[in-house]
């Protein structure tokens, strides 16, 4: 059974085989106002601007963080590397120097109470983890 096409001014729905214009979004009768595309080109500029901005400050935050980061996990390196023969207790501050071999140890002396070449001063956190003080 062929069925008979319907004017291009009738909104027939040939799926649900009824008319359904006013179930439409737009306007479907002749005398409707014509539908325009704005010009978005501005509006793309101004937002892919503050994007492009929004992602450089989110980079810096990240590279800030993973300076901080190495420089941590340097301090740790340089520390753990270091000759002592004592635990250190989580909370304290310690002494880093070099012996007259150019070895670093690692000591509970203040720089003011010896003549030792001082390196640094760590902390030891609660995650055992080294931080410079100072």
């Amino acid at each position: 059974m062929t069925k008979k096409k319907k004017p291009d001014n009738i909104v027939y729905n040939i799926e649900e085989d009824k008319y359904d214009a006013a179930l439409k979004p737009y306007g479907t009768n002749v005398g409707a106002p014509a539908i325009h595309t704005g010009h978005t080109i501005a509006w793309k500029n101004r937002n892919l601007d503050k994007v492009n901005k929004q992602f450089g400050a989110r980079y810096h935050e990240i590279k800030a963080q993973y300076e901080a980061m190495m420089e941590q996990f340097e301090y740790n390196e340089l520390v753990y590397g270091a000759k002592f023969n004592f635990e250190p207790i989580v909370g304290y501050t310690y002494h880093m120097y070099k012996d007259k071999h150019e070895e670093l140890f690692l000591s509970v002396i203040a720089p003011h109470e010896c003549n030792f070449h001082f390196v640094g001063s760590f902390r030891l956190n609660a995650d055992l983890m080294w931080e410079k003080v100072g």
